[in-house]
């Protein structure tokens, strides 16, 4: 007889979860649009480790046509970048974005990096929702740097 063992994992979570984040800033640099974000490499290393490609999309409609733009995270490294080519429209500070398809490896790839406190894990579930893992506090991370 033979057995056979089968992990699922990364095939059923590959395609779920989005890594929201909002538009710090947008600027212009030799004629290439760099969309600046609150979330980075720290939250989703997969595109810096390793040159993954996550769609990144409006949470709400931009206005325009839709034009390449390198979206970008707040760590000052040079490997922080979301995407280098994303079609998005017109954004302003403030807008929302999705990278999609984060569910596989974002949160549990994510790290304190730079001492960015991981951001909340919020599982939804048709129109309910609860917090699976509350926003890290700056406290968080220097607990262990306390003398007790």
């Amino acid at each position: 007889a033979i057995t056979l063992g089968l992990e699922p994992g990364r095939y059923i979570v590959a395609d779920c979860g989005a890594l929201l984040v909002t538009v710090q800033y947008i600027k212009q640099v030799d004629g290439q649009r760099i969309i600046v974000t609150d979330g980075g490499m720290t939250e989703l290393i997969r595109p810096a480790l390793y040159g993954a490609r996550h769609p990144i999309r409006a949470v709400s409609a931009g206005t325009g046509v839709e034009t390449v733009a390198q979206v970008v995270g707040p760590v000052c490294e040079s490997a922080d970048v979301l995407h280098p080519e994303a079609p998005l429209p017109e954004l302003r500070q403030g807008a929302r974005l999705a990278v999609m398809m984060a569910g596989a490896y974002g949160a549990v790839m994510g790290s304190t990096y730079n001492a960015r406190p991981r951001p909340p894990e919020i599982v939804v579930e048709g129109a309910a929702w609860q917090i699976a893992r509350r926003r890290e506090t700056w406290a968080d991370l220097i607990r262990l740097e306390q003398d007790s």
